[in-house]
């Protein structure tokens, strides 16, 4: 069964007036056997309203934006089968997918502004 390898840097965006505080992602890396499912966590500190994004960049390509929440939805749909879920206590904005593929191997970025 292949493995599915995903890369994690978190980012983020100030905009005047307001002021970004950190992202975090504790996980470099992660590997899951295809079919199974996966989890990317991200962890913000923000004073304000955040607005969060997922970006992804497959290799040899440019970012993509895979999601966004700008509403403050707790569940949000993305493209090709991802999913996050916002959590205003815990301040975090987690990546899901039920069931990772190989090309799914890309380099994922949590961002807030």
């Amino acid at each position: 069964m292949a493995s599915v390898t995903i890369l994690l840097l978190g980012m983020l965006f100030t905009v005047r007036g307001t002021r970004a505080q950190s992202v975090t992602q504790p996980d470099d890396h992660i590997t899951v056997s295809e079919g199974n499912s996966l989890e990317l966590r991200c962890n913000f500190s923000y004073s304000g309203t955040p607005y969060l994004f997922w970006y992804v960049q497959y290799p040899s390509q440019g970012l993509q934006l895979l999601l966004k929440d700008i509403t403050r939805d707790t569940l949000v749909e993305g493209i090709k089968g991802f999913e996050a879920e916002f959590n205003k206590s815990e301040t975090s904005f987690h990546l899901r997918k039920p069931s990772a593929h190989f090309s799914d191997s890309a380099v994922y970025f949590c961002a807030v502004s």
